[in-house]
């Protein structure tokens, strides 16, 4: 019996992976650099700790970060939830499972874009990226989860899109959906995952049959 499903936020509940993609390649653009679908191997924590692993030469990590920011907070308007999002996380609550976010993102823009969005209040806590001095694949942000809802491994799905979402729920014994928005997966991160599905609304369907 599943007490509580902890979502992960990009790319899982909201649709902003084409602008977190747009803005980290506006980003690396003066550098030579592109980034490609592997992207999602590295992500899992604020841009300072990722930006560095996707630049040749880290003394160009201030400035990359600087461009990323402001193109990011220019058009964060253009981030909407899921088909679907809203819906699944009124059903769960409703049937009394406890709802959670444990993302990357930092807490500014984070908690500006669930109120915007109008999720904000479906949710029992949020931990940010900038919240702990760890991320993810480090599962620390998820025991904290569990923690504050009063709940075990046994009782928490993790429902996320990155290869550290499924290496986070695997560190801490919680079954973890992976959404794979087509993309490679490899074989070490499925086998890790309770299950793999295409898109976000495939989750939200097995969702509503837990």
């Amino acid at each position: 019996m599943k007490r509580a499903v902890v979502f992960d936020l990009d790319g899982t509940l909201i649709d902003s992976l084409p602008l977190v993609l747009r803005s980290i390649a506006h980003a690396l653009e003066p550098f030579g650099t592109q980034p490609t679908m592997d992207i999602f191997a590295k992500l899992g924590g604020p841009p300072e700790r990722f930006l560095p692993t996707l630049l040749e030469d880290a003394r160009h990590v201030p400035a990359a970060m600087v461009r990323m920011t402001t193109y990011h907070r220019a058009n964060l308007h253009l981030v909407q939830p899921f088909a679907g999002a809203a819906e699944t996380l009124a059903a769960l609550r409703a049937r009394g499972v406890q709802l959670a976010v444990w993302t990357g993102r930092d807490r500014e823009s984070g908690t500006e874009l669930l109120a915007d969005l109008g999720l904000e209040d479906y949710f029992a806590t949020v931990v940010f990226g900038d919240d702990l001095p760890t991320h993810k694949p480090d599962p620390q942000g998820l025991r904290e989860i569990m923690t504050r809802l009063g709940v075990i491994a046994e009782e928490t799905i993790f429902v996320g899109d990155a290869d550290v979402d499924v290496l986070g729920g695997a560190g801490c014994g919680v079954d973890t959906i992976l959404i794979e928005h087509s993309r490679t997966i490899a074989p070490a991160v499925r086998a890790q995952a309770r299950r793999s599905v295409l898109s976000p609304a495939e989750a939200f369907a097995f969702l509503a049959g837990l």
